[in-house]
Parts: structure tokens; sequence; C-alpha cells
């Protein structure tokens, strides 16, 4: 599957490794972009191309969020649910959210436009209540703010409401004494 496709990028990811092993994040992302998730049978593949069993690489993928163990919908929004994201609202932005697009975290709507998720700390502390939404940080979270988004993905495939990530607090110009 993945090596009939990928043969040649696989080979260019595993020759920056001397550990075989260490291929193993850009690997899942391979199969990831790919699919839209990591597969079993990705995993069982990755896990022969790097001489691992398929346990070892499914514990990886079940630690990080950032990998799918089941597709998601075109935008996977990741709703941080931290200790200082709560302080400031990330459970009133949550429900907003279950709300509006009619699902709990873990599930897709059934355009397969949006998939509802909860994630710890995305490290926008700062910023919060924050989200990601596939690649993209939106920090600062109003209710406001969050349906411009969703409006924004559904017309357009984007929002200028991305901010980063780590994008706060904003530069200044500092003037120093000499």
């Amino acid at each position: 599957m993945l090596r009939d496709k990928y043969q040649k990028e696989i080979d260019e990811i595993l020759s920056r490794y001397p550990v075989r092993r260490s291929a193993l994040l850009p690997l899942l992302n391979l199969a990831q972009r790919e699919e839209g998730h990591v597969s079993e049978a990705a995993m069982k593949e990755i896990a022969a191309i790097l001489k691992l069993t398929p346990p070892q690489v499914y514990e990886t993928v079940t630690f990080y969020t950032m990998l799918n163990l089941k597709p998601v919908g075109k935008f996977h929004i990741q709703v941080c649910k931290s200790l200082m994201c709560a302080l400031v609202g990330s459970d009133t932005l949550l429900g907003w959210l279950r709300a509006k697009l009619g699902i709990k975290p873990g599930e897709t709507t059934r355009d397969r436009m949006f998939t509802l998720s909860t994630v710890e700390c995305l490290a926008a502390c700062g910023a919060g209540p924050m989200m990601q939404i596939n690649d993209d940080y939106y920090e600062n979270l109003t209710e406001e703010k969050m349906d411009r988004i969703l409006t924004d993905l559904k017309r357009d495939g984007t929002s200028s409401l991305k901010s980063g990530p780590f994008m706060l607090p904003e530069p200044q110009n500092v003037t120093r004494d000499r």
C-alpha cells in the first residue's frame, strides 16, 4: 500500500535516520496524509519497514493526538482542555461547538466536514481559550470568533482568524537606553 505508492519518499525518509526506528513519526505522518488516518494495515506495513512489532507502532499512534486511528472530517477541530484554557472558558466554547455542530468530542458531522476532539495543552497558554483546526491555531476565542471561523471554513476552506501557533503576545517595539 504505502510502499507501492511512496517507495521513493519512504527511502528518502529512511535515509535521514541512522536508526530506522527514528523514522516512525515521519512514516506515520505519510500514512495519515495518504488515508486521512493511520489504518491498521498502514501500522503493520510501517512495522515491517522499520522491523518493529505492530504493537510498538500502535503505542506510538495512540500516544500522539496528532495521529488519528479513524477517519476525521475535512476540518479536525481540537479544543484545548488544559487547566489554563479551562480557566478562561474552554468548556463554554466546547459546549457551544457541540450545539452548533450537533456532535460530541470524538464525533464527525454527517457531511464529514468537521470532527470535534478535546486535547491537552497545545502550548498557547497565554492565548486561551484556543483550538487547533488541522495545522492552524485559533487563539483568544469567543463564540463570535468561532462562529466566523466555522462560516469561513465552510465557505472558503480557510479563515483569516488563524493566529499561529505562538503569535501572542504580539511583538512590541522596545526602545533601550544606551
